[in-house]
């Protein structure tokens, strides 16, 4: 372990421009739980009669609005979250002169509350939500004070701005992530098992020199990366700022 961390001080020390490519698994030491593992969202058996993923799929909210924001509001929004020390540690290199991009599928906005400033958000995020008829944005607040079905005064559907299955990308976080990862010295993996697609395929478009993958289990990018650590991300930061 010991002589790993050496090596990976030494990349984010050599690298200019540095891509943060996280999954859930960077945030569950803050409380948020991940999808697929033993003790995921997936693996947890529904009360409300409908498997996780059919529940966060655009039908379901277009056929079953009501249930899918019940759902919502229990299993996807964890307000009084906060960074851990792996979104702040990333956050961290920009104040020590390092052009660090976050590509992040995650939902929660840590790494900006974190004070990273340059994020994509592959998947959109609980922050932000807008009324599907006139457009008008709504806090995370709205959601959380409205009972039943948000809706504007308008009328229209309150619907949070994130990515549902059947809903595609957008194509402007897709290519600022992919010129993010082109571009990037080094490409730093964090918290995900790369086995969500297309967000996982945008790993071949990496065409710097150090490929580091740190996630509690192995994935099938390990044998390509210079280095990977199959541990908890906040154990490898803990031990990158000792001295």
């Amino acid at each position: 372990m010991d002589e790993k961390i050496k090596k990976l001080k030494e990349i984010i020390e050599k690298s200019n421009r540095i891509c943060v490519f996280t999954g859930a698994g960077i945030s569950c030491p803050s409380g948020i739980p991940d999808f697929r593992s033993e003790n995921g969202i997936y693996k947890t058996k529904s009360r409300f009669g409908y498997p996780p993923e059919t529940m966060l799929s655009h039908s379901f909210f277009v056929e079953h609005t009501e249930l899918f924001f019940d759902f919502y509001r229990s299993q996807m929004i964890y307000p009084e979250a906060k960074p851990n020390k792996a979104h702040e540690f990333f956050a961290s290199l920009e104040r020590k002169g390092k052009k660090v991009t976050v590509v992040t599928q995650n939902i929660d906005s840590l790494h900006q509350k974190a004070g990273s400033s340059d994020v994509v958000e592959l998947h959109g995020s609980v922050m932000r939500n807008y009324c599907e008829n006139c457009k008008k944005f709504f806090p995370l607040e709205t959601i959380l004070e409205k009972k039943g079905v948000p809706v504007c005064d308008c009328g229209g559907v309150i619907k949070p701005d994130v990515v549902l299955y059947e809903e595609p990308l957008s194509q402007e976080s897709v290519e600022r992530a992919i010129v993010a990862i082109e571009n990037a010295d080094a490409l730093i993996v964090v918290g995900t098992s790369l086995s969500v697609y297309p967000a996982a395929s945008y790993i071949r478009f990496f065409g710097g020199k150090d490929l580091v993958l740190i996630n509690k289990d192995e994935t099938r990018y390990d044998s390509l990366a210079s280095l990977s650590f199959a541990d908890d991300v906040i154990k490898v930061v803990d031990a990158l700022e000792k001295d």
